[in-house]
């Protein structure tokens, strides 16, 4: 059963029946073996606001003692929380004890590097499985653990980003979404309390997060669950909105019209300022963004490069390309002086600054941004994905240009005005479509010739 909650980036599981106190004491072994082996320095460890994550923690920190590692346990906290206190620290690693988005019955564990580098199933993840399996002797003398609190250093951190002369300047009037997760805990640490931004005003939904009940599942992709933060903003006129995911490393924009804000084209706007800052940078953003992406950052005299999708690889790109900025459709936002790490509080922060920077509306700045029709990611079930991806290949390899850097992208874009990317699922029996085209009516032809050679669409 261990094996099956080792997931591609992450271990994640139902509690207790496939991750209980148990698998975490064995998996904080293997985890400790490693990191150390790796680099020196203590180990972070920070949980999020679930019922089961106390205890998990705790033997998952008995576990990394056991193995002679020293532990700061940085308590409850946001995910990117923890990717700084890696960095401040000088630590060897950390932990985050979540599920990110999943139902509140669900567990698991994020674990990265020195200087906060993810760690997945190809770069340490399959040996910390195999440490979990079949645990080393303990060591002789066992590590210790030290509580600390770095919410005023976190907080600096984030205000870094934050323009406090523009929002004095022009308010900004934010409702903040923060389904029931962690976002709960952080915004008002960061955002709030002593000392409050000037000019900015929260309104808040979904604030409680200690009860382990979601008002709606804290994955802001859903369309069904930013209704309700949409309604918020037109009901109290805001100026956007925000709408967090459990361990607030994510988030999805809602505009002052109500209307959800994809994140490629935020990472268009977002980066026009990022490279105002740092002329010819790159920015990174993943293969299923908008031509738009490409064609803003060039105009804005930064250096456009497509990424894969996942962390991994966003954070990976960001680093060797030495990028200022970059974006991804799932909501995760990376940034050069966040240590080339995404973070949900630095966006917001970032978004409220861009935004008091200008005289006009959020729909007004990213309208003409959103300028091509999109598919969205419509998801097939096909028995022999390979086949369908050599059909796709071999009926439209003629009109245009084909790339296999993540699945496979048919590019017609300047012969006749569209372009798909097919990709296998990691974790599904899936191909998920994103098409994009100059016109609606030619978007829907081209997802209606395309699809039969996918599969059966799903609901996904």
């Amino acid at each position: 059963m261990l094996d099956a909650i080792f997931k591609a980036y992450d271990i994640r599981g139902i509690h207790p029946d496939q991750l209980d106190a148990d698998k975490a004491e064995r998996i904080g072994q293997g985890a400790a073996a490693v990191l150390r082996k790796r680099a020196a320095g203590p180990i972070v460890v920070g949980r999020d606001m679930r019922t089961s994550s106390p205890n998990l923690t705790e033997r998952l920190i008995n576990g990394m003692r056991a193995m002679g590692a020293d532990v700061i346990d940085v308590g409850r906290v946001d995910t990117p929380f923890v990717s700084f206190a890696i960095n401040h620290l000088e630590a060897a690693g950390g932990i985050m004890v979540t599920a990110s988005h999943n139902p509140p019955q669900y567990n698991g564990f994020k674990i990265s590097g020195a200087m906060a580098k993810p760690i997945g199933k190809a770069t340490g993840l399959d040996d910390i499985k195999a440490l979990a399996l079949d645990p080393p002797a303990p060591s002789s003398t066992p590590g210790e653990v030290t509580q600390r609190d770095l919410w005023a250093e976190y907080r600096g951190h984030v205000h870094q980003f934050l323009d406090h002369s523009a929002v004095r300047t022009r308010p900004v009037n934010v409702v903040v979404d923060a389904s029931n997760g962690m976002a709960g805990t952080m915004v008002p640490r960061v955002f709030g309390g002593a000392g409050a931004i000037d000019g900015l005003n929260i309104i808040e939904l979904n604030f409680e997060n200690e009860s382990g009940v979601f008002a709606h599942e804290p994955n802001p992709l859903v369309a069904s669950n930013l209704r309700e933060l949409q309604d918020a903003v037109k009901k109290h006129g805001a100026d956007f909105g925000v709408c967090f995911d459990g361990d607030a490393d994510r988030c999805v924009i809602v505009d002052d019209q109500g209307e959800i804000v994809g994140c490629d084209i935020m990472t268009a706007w977002l980066a026009r300022g990022f490279l105002a800052a740092s002329p010819g940078a790159a920015v990174v953003y993943d293969l299923r963004s908008s031509k738009a992406v490409e064609e803003d950052v060039r105009d804005a005299g930064g250096k456009p490069v497509r990424g894969r999708v996942g962390h991994v690889f966003m954070k990976q790109a960001l680093r060797e390309e030495a990028g200022v900025f970059g974006g991804e459709l799932s909501g995760h936002f990376y940034f050069r002086d966040n240590f080339c790490a995404d973070s949900g509080a630095i966006a917001m922060a970032t978004v409220i600054s861009e935004h008091a920077k200008s005289s006009s509306k959020l729909s007004e700045r990213l309208s003409p941004i959103a300028r091509y029709a999109q598919s969205g990611e419509i998801n097939f079930e096909v028995e022999d994905k390979d086949a369908a991806i050599a059909a796709v290949k071999q009926t439209f390899g003629g009109r245009g240009a084909i790339d296999e850097l993540d699945g496979v992208t048919v590019d017609c874009f300047d012969a006749e005005g569209w372009w798909a990317n097919i990709r296998k699922s990691n974790t599904e029996p899936l191909l998920r479509l994103n098409l994009e085209a100059r016109t609606r009516a030619l978007c829907d032809s081209m997802v209606a010739d395309i699809a039969p050679m996918l599969g059966r669409q799903v609901d996904h």
